[in-house]
């Protein structure tokens, strides 16, 4: 087993996730201009936190249980992932709640 962490490879998987990110905002923005619905929206975005949260925490027990399948790589590399978009999620509901308070202080 190698273990041993390749920094190109690590460095070219880190801009395919940034390239599929900013494909996701555009699309996300497309949804929006197009009338989707944002509660909808910003709901499946914490599931989709959730959900990285959950597999790198899955992945966490395993590795920790001694499951061969699982290499350290992986879960430090899920546990970052988790909590970089946690991180993201409460950036974007920390400029939500400034923005309804802006407006909701605004006179009539």
């Amino acid at each position: 087993m190698n273990n041993a962490i390749d920094p190109n490879q690590l460095l070219a998987q880190l801009r395919a996730m940034a390239a599929q990110a900013q494909s996701r905002s555009l699309s996300s923005e497309a949804a929006m201009v197009n009338g989707a619905d944002f509660a909808s929206l910003f709901k499946n975005a914490i599931e989709k936190v959730n959900d990285m949260q959950q597999q790198a925490g899955n992945l966490a027990q395993a590795f920790e249980a001694g499951d061969p399948k699982v290499e350290l790589n992986e879960v430090m590399v899920g546990l970052q992932k988790a909590s970089l978009s946690f991180q993201a999620m409460t950036q974007v509901r920390n400029k939500l709640v400034t923005a309804y308070q802006e407006i909701m202080s605004m006179p009539i």
